[in-house]
């Protein structure tokens, strides 16, 4: 017989060694915290070796915790993607969940091009500005922006992202300089301070950015300047649509580059499923292309911070 030790244990001890954490590994879960103590100290005696260094609410590995944690998190992935090919045939609609402002301005204009080139597959989008934890099985895969640090997730750059004013070709004729922007509405994304950084850098000063529409949701800002209420101050992923059918035109080159990229996360097993791998293709794809066209570039090896060509 294989000498294994209580598959409950080994779950716990390798989520609480990967977060350092029993709070987060009882997340994980989905059971107490007192719970995962009580395995982890379980498979110790069962081993007969120490796994953890408790230093009041410090947790470290100990040398041979730290080898058993090597070998544990590939076999634990490993299970992961037998079981996922195994159910793969009884899928449904591949679970995307999307930022709703990368939903309506960059995803729904593209879904031509997805059906293009994958005919077959079905896609079920949930639009939320709420982040997903993966910790459920709601989604198979998110759009997010962030900074790419998401425990135990698999996050791939899509692409960076850049702020520059954009508005109508109409008022756009009213502008010679960034000075002028003192004569137009302008139009506020969050957060509210990005005209002041815009302007800092452009090295314009006079423009009171107290003033103006403010929105919550970089698409409402995108509408309101095909409307034109004012000049935005646009995310250029978002509005590279708009300025590809000339619906807004940037009227000043300057662009202020943005900490947080757009992202595709995922849980680590689902790497190997057939839909996951197709969708990840053509979204990296689309990313990259719509990023070159904005003069937007993406970092050696699309796993660090995004850059932006001003």
């Amino acid at each position: 017989m294989r000498r294994i030790p209580p598959l409950g244990a080994l779950r716990a001890f390798e989520a609480g060694a990967r977060h350092l954490s029993f709070t987060r590994a009882a997340t994980e879960l989905r059971v107490t915290q007192a719970a995962i103590s009580h395995q982890v100290r379980q498979l110790e005696d069962w081993l007969g070796v120490s796994l953890f260094e408790r230093r009041g609410h410090a947790l470290t590995l100990t040398q041979k915790g730290q080898a058993y944690l090597h070998e544990l998190t590939p076999a634990f992935e490993r299970l992961a993607e037998a079981t996922t090919r195994l159910y793969e045939a009884e899928q449904g609609p591949l679970r995307l969940t999307v930022l709703p402002s990368l939903a309506a301005c960059w995803l729904l204009p593209r879904l031509a091009s997805f059906r293009e080139h994958h005919a077959s597959l079905e896609l079920q989008i949930s639009s939320a500005v709420e982040l997903w934890d993966f910790l459920d099985d709601r989604f198979d895969v998110g759009l997010r922006s962030g900074l790419g640090k998401w425990t135990g997730l698999k996050a791939e750059l899509l692409a960076p992202e850049g702020l520059t004013p954009v508005c109508t070709p109409a008022l756009a004729r009213r502008l010679r300089a960034p000075s002028d922007l003192r004569k137009l509405r302008l139009l506020h994304d969050t957060p509210k301070d990005g005209w002041r950084r815009w302007l800092d850098a452009a090295g314009v000063e006079g423009v009171d950015t107290t003033k103006g529409f403010s929105f919550n949701d970089a698409g409402l800002v995108l509408q309101a300047a095909r409307q034109g209420e004012g000049v935005a101050l646009g995310r250029l992923m978002l509005a590279a649509e708009d300025l590809r059918t000339g619906r807004l035109v940037r009227p000043f080159e300057t662009v202020l580059p943005n900490d947080y990229g757009y992202w595709l996360v995922h849980p680590r097993p689902l790497s190997g499923r057939a839909d996951v791998a197709a969708l990840r293709a053509w979204v990296l794809s689309e990313a990259r292309a719509t990023a070159r066209s904005v003069g937007l570039v993406v970092g050696p090896g699309a796993t660090g911070s995004p850059r932006t060509r001003t």
